[in-house]
């Protein structure tokens, strides 16, 4: 409901704004091998305000970092903006 509410005010989801259908994730637990399995979340978002929001030229989740050695259980997102 609140990520809702923060999108009703105009923000945009940068990430589902360039991948509208695909299956993204973020973040993959620790237990049951869910990396391996590709059993994730997507629980980490950039928000854009509608003063930026068309400033957005690419975006992603590196999800292989999160298959290193002793990693985060996070994917690094990023986002690259062109300038004004």
């Amino acid at each position: 409901m609140a990520f809702q509410n923060l999108m009703a005010q105009g923000w945009t989801d940068a990430i589902r704004k360039l991948y509208p259908t695909e299956t993204i994730y973020t973040f993959w637990d620790y237990f049951r091998n869910a990396y391996g399995r590709d059993a994730g979340l997507r629980i980490d978002h950039f928000l854009l305000s509608p003063q930026v929001s068309d400033r957005l030229k690419s975006a992603g989740v590196d999800k292989q970092v999160r298959g290193w050695e002793k990693t985060s259980d996070h994917g690094p997102v990023w986002i690259e903006l062109s300038e004004v």
